[in-house]
């Protein structure tokens, strides 16, 4: 990537995207979603290396607390297990859960309505993360993936948790060594399949988790998932972000493009992976 563009720090791209500079040809700024420890033990001595920066984006969960996020449950679940049999399984989990408490649509109409595929995960991985990152019940869905990573997974999650995250001193360190921290939401959710009042509450503890970090009055956002609407854009304003990262996949047009909602890269655009990049690069 240093031999082909010319690798960007944040504060530039926040600077031109203000109307306060321009930025050079074949830009490209480095972002890392997450907070995994690995951006610390592998990623910061290689961006030191080549002498560059890093913008990190933390939920604020992953060091507050230490507890493991749902996504990564998932995440571990599905490397653990064979699909069409932790398919089977959470149709079971969803079918014996499904009650007085909690009521939901019949499990064979949301494997129709959900199991796309999409660029990177087959139908049965797509139905597998949806049901449990957003479709159920958010009580559920902590039931139903703890259930399944005591099955598959075979460590506890506090264990995990603690080996698969940056802790407050290794992120403190980051910015000390010149890299950028955002935010990435408290939890990790879908923000925009919040009420605004659980999105309200999970942002504002991301900003309270990350204010030794950040500028309260001038940060950056990035969606967990890419999702967000126009209350989550509206309430990050009005609480200071000054600029939004999405995972639309496109090359950002500067001056074109909402400071909000900024579009991305995938790093499986660009080689070895692919030549995406590419293809989706107007310049």
């Amino acid at each position: 990537m240093k031999n082909n563009f010319n690798i960007v720090t944040m504060e530039q791209v926040i600077d031109v995207v203000e109307g306060k500079s321009e930025l050079s040809n074949k830009a490209l700024l480095l972002t890392f979603d997450d907070g995994y420890v690995d951006n610390y033990t592998y990623a910061l001595p290689v961006l030191e290396e080549f002498g560059v920066q890093g913008s990190f984006f933390i939920p604020g969960k992953t060091f507050a607390t230490h507890q493991l996020l749902d996504v990564n449950k998932i995440h571990y679940i599905l490397a653990s297990a064979n699909i069409f049999e932790l398919v089977e399984d959470v149709k079971k989990e969803m079918d014996f859960y499904r009650g007085v408490e909690y009521d939901y649509a019949s499990t064979g109409d949301l494997f129709n309505q959900f199991a796309v595929a999409n660029r990177f995960d087959a139908k049965e991985t797509v139905f597998v993360k949806r049901m449990l990152q957003t479709v159920l019940p958010e009580r559920l869905r902590n039931i139903i993936s703890s259930n399944l990573f005591e099955k598959y997974v075979g460590v506890t999650e506090e264990q995990l948790a603690y080996e698969l995250y940056m802790t407050e001193e290794q992120i403190r360190t980051m910015k000390r060594h010149g890299m950028f921290i955002g935010v990435h939401g408290y939890n990790h959710y879908w923000l925009g399949n919040l009420s605004p009042e659980q999105m309200k509450k999970d942002i504002s503890m991301a900003i309270d988790t990350l204010d030794e970090f950040i500028d309260r009055k001038h940060w950056v956002m990035n969606f967990p998932y890419g999702n967000y609407n126009q209350n989550v854009l509206d309430y990050i304003e009005s609480q200071g972000a000054c600029m939004g990262l999405t995972t639309e996949v496109r090359v950002v047009e500067i001056g074109k493009d909402n400071a909000f909602e900024l579009p991305r890269l995938d790093c499986n655009d660009f080689p070895p992976k692919s030549e995406n990049y590419l293809v989706h690069n107007s310049k």
